[in-house]
């Protein structure tokens, strides 16, 4: 079974903070309808603007009264239990081979056309990784698959995109048999041709997509991309960690937040120049919050893919027979959360009796919540 994953002491500073720092001066940032749509959702996120609900414990009976979550996939603090589900989802899709940990990141050549053309430049990143790994692995006679998470940003919250992907060891033949790729399974694929497949395949994208600036292109060229694989994981355990820390993650989490004042933000971050050492930076909260605007995905923008034999399409209609062939167990198709666990007796569970809004709950209940105080 599983172990937990473990728990982020709450931060006290948080980037809602920072926003009601700012106030109406956002608005001057020069950022989009939909990005400042989303910095009011992360502001109103869990307090009275978005109302609320009163459950009770259906062990102990005492009351508990939250606030909604905006549920936005930017928000720092809701990206908890949207990563438990679809970790737990993704556990069916496990196959008894060893897994590769690749990353694909683009050279900052890419950084403006990414500012003002971020569609473009995001779908083809997904689509270069995914047709360069297929055309090695069909290189092979298989057909392989992949997961891929887009993250947009580096530590300072600089814009720097890269793709973290799942990739299995092994391929399924014309015969619908599960292959392995490598020999000796230490690596997948060279990472210098992988490395210049992959900047071929992303300038054709970009010329189809009517990008054919000569100047850029050829800066491009002149580039040298990084393709990163690791050594294998050790088994589906060290997979389902790996998505636990990168699925949902953020451009920046509130933990990692030293201080809000009036005027700046001071955060920590890891310097990776310098071996990883962990320093602090502080900015002003205007640019503090505009570098974090840089990493708001396009509105409906899909940053979590899934390709080849662990596409929807294919475990639809392939993958139950696969798993049958393997004689692997039927997945837990049951989803646990710890959202519903009563905080005060840890044991019962919260049943919501009411819904309020703005204006919160009644009297009584926040004087029944006081009064039970755990």
């Amino acid at each position: 079974m599983r172990p937990p994953l473990a728990c982020t002491p709450r931060s006290r500073s948080e980037v809602a903070d920072v926003l009601r720092q700012l106030g109406k001066r956002i608005e001057g940032l020069g950022l989009n309808t939909h990005q400042l749509r989303t910095l009011r959702a992360i502001t109103d996120c869990r307090t009275p603007a978005l109302g609320g609900h009163v459950d009770v414990c259906n062990a102990c009976g005492v009351p508990s009264i939250s606030y909604n979550s905006c549920r936005n996939r930017h928000c720092p603090k809701c990206q908890g239990h949207k990563r438990e589900q679809w970790i737990q989802k993704r556990t069916a899709d496990l196959l008894p081979v060893p897994y590769f940990h690749v990353v694909f990141t683009l050279p900052d050549t890419l950084n403006p056309l990414a500012l003002h053309q971020p569609q473009v430049v995001y779908d083809a990143l997904f689509k270069a990784a995914w047709q360069t790994i297929h055309r090695f692995a069909v290189g092979k006679g298989l057909h392989t698959g992949m997961i891929c998470v887009l993250h947009t940003w580096g530590q300072t919250l600089a814009l720097h995109p890269h793709l973290h992907c799942i990739v299995p060891g092994a391929g399924v033949n014309a015969k619908g048999q599960l292959i392995p790729i490598t020999a000796k399974g230490k690596y997948l694929f060279p990472v210098k041709a992988l490395s210049k497949v992959f900047r071929a395949k992303y300038i054709a994208l970009l010329r189809e997509k009517g990008i054919t600036s000569q100047a850029l292109i050829e800066r491009l060229l002149q580039k040298d991309w990084v393709v990163y694989a690791k050594r294998p994981f050790g088994g589906p355990q060290q997979v389902i960690e790996y998505l636990g820390r990168y699925t949902h993650k953020i451009a920046i989490s509130n933990h990692r937040l030293q201080d809000v004042h009036e005027t700046a933000t001071t955060f920590s971050y890891k310097d990776y120049r310098s071996n990883g050492s962990k320093k602090q930076m502080t900015l002003l909260n205007e640019e503090f919050i505009r570098r974090f605007a840089l990493h708001i995905l396009p509105f409906r923008f899909v940053r979590i893919r899934h390709y080849g034999i662990l596409s929807s399409t294919w475990k639809r209609e392939k993958f139950v027979a696969l798993r049958k062939r393997l004689q692997l167990p039927e997945p837990n198709k049951i989803i646990t959360t710890k959202l519903h666990r009563c905080p005060c007796c840890k044991t019962g569970t919260l049943q919501t009796v009411l819904v309020f809004g703005k204006r919160g709950p009644p009297e009584v209940y926040k004087t029944a919540q006081k009064g039970n105080a755990c």
